[in-house]
């Protein structure tokens, strides 16, 4: 099964089946056709140092799910943090993996937006409680009852997910699987932190030039602003990607930028970047953390504060930065590089995401279920 028994809203349980049990078909829920297996694979994590081959119950999809046959997914860095021990899954095992694109396969009695046969994408987050102050005032990232796919539920490392539909996104055409899956994370995240720093943030400063800062680029490049690179010590190859996107420069994250800075946007995830980009930014900069976690900030002297530079994170995603951002990938083509895993091959890239070693956004072809 796709959901944990452990998050309530008040004191009705949203589901109250444990993991690996899946509960009787009821009036509310859509029968799956037959061709639906009893059963799903999948890379999962269960606290070990890897993740491992294996096999769980396939339940049919509640009243606002969908059952989706998974393509393709994403190899994101919060995976990694997950894996690492950063982030602490509320139970063991998980099936990582958010970034999904893949073919409804059956529709809960309540799902709307989505008919069977649809492509689909599945994003970080998974479901809210739609109407706490967060939710009722379109913060739906910060609703204290959020789960997130591949964290509270299972994700897309796998042949088969349950989504709910109201969290779903429409994947535009004219990408295929594999190179749709870095835009429902990366590509969120990137959107929402440019957002971030503001309409008038004309020279943008990228630092990690991986799956989201060269997403992130594209769109800044697209709206008109000037991109500035910042890169690992000595990633040549990511320098070389950000030069052939349009970038102004392109660096090592050790140099100071070339020109002051509107906005910095930090998606590697070193605490010591922080002060190096306050002192990038020019006064009234932004600097905006892009990730879900990050190592300590080391202190820094208020000067380099001060003149009104701003210090803010980005926290999830909402389902208008989802629409906005794939409304931009309609009418603006990306230009998505991607490493090919397959599913069976989690670990490896994992591994290289780790290390460094990728350019541009790792995917898992999940579409034979072979792995």
């Amino acid at each position: 099964m796709l959901d944990w028994p452990v998050k309530r809203v008040g004191t009705k349980a949203r589901n109250a089946w444990p993991p690996e049990v899946s509960p009787p078909m009821s009036p509310a829920t859509t029968m799956p056709p037959a061709s639906v297996p009893e059963t799903f694979e999948a890379m999962a994590f269960d606290g070990g140092v890897a993740l491992s081959w294996r096999r769980f119950p396939l339940r049919a999809p509640g009243p606002h799910e969908l059952l989706v046959r998974v393509r393709a997914c994403g190899v994101c860095r919060t995976d990694l943090h997950i894996v690492d021990g950063e982030l602490a899954p509320p139970a063991l095992p998980v099936v990582p993996g958010h970034e999904v694109v893949g073919t409804v396969l059956a529709c809960g009695s309540l799902a709307e937006g989505f008919a069977v046969g649809d492509r689909v994408g599945v994003a970080w987050l998974h479901d809210t409680c739609l109407h706490c102050r967060w939710c009722d005032s379109g913060r739906e990232n910060l609703c204290p009852d959020a789960r997130f796919t591949g964290l509270h539920v299972h994700g897309g490392y796998a042949t088969h997910a349950l989504a709910d539909a109201r969290f779903c996104l429409h994947v535009p055409p004219g990408y295929g699987d594999v190179e749709a899956t870095p835009l429902l994370c990366a590509g969120l995240i990137g959107f929402r932190a440019l957002r971030a720093a503001g309409d008038d943030a004309r020279r943008i400063g990228i630092y990690g030039f991986g799956a989201a800062g060269h997403l992130v680029a594209q769109a800044a490049l697209h709206e008109g602003r000037e991109v500035f690179a910042f890169t690992r010590p000595g990633d040549e190859a990511a320098q070389a990607l950000a030069r052939s996107l349009g970038a102004s420069w392109a660096g090592d994250s050790s140099q100071p930028a070339p020109q002051p800075l509107d906005a910095a946007l930090l998606f590697a995830p070193l605490g010591a970047l922080v002060p190096k980009a306050l002192l990038d930014v020019a006064p009234g900069g932004t600097v905006v953390c892009g990730g879900i976690h990050m190592s300590d900030i080391p202190s820094f002297p208020y000067r380099i504060l001060w003149q009104e530079r701003c210090v803010r994170s980005i926290a999830n995603l909402t389902r208008a930065d989802g629409m906005g951002f794939m409304q931009m990938a309609e009418r603006f083509r990306f230009r998505v590089q991607t490493e090919t895993y397959t599913l069976r091959d989690a670990n490896l890239a994992l591994a290289r995401l780790r290390s460094g070693s990728i350019t541009g956004a790792a995917v898992l072809d999940c579409a034979d279920g072979r792995g």
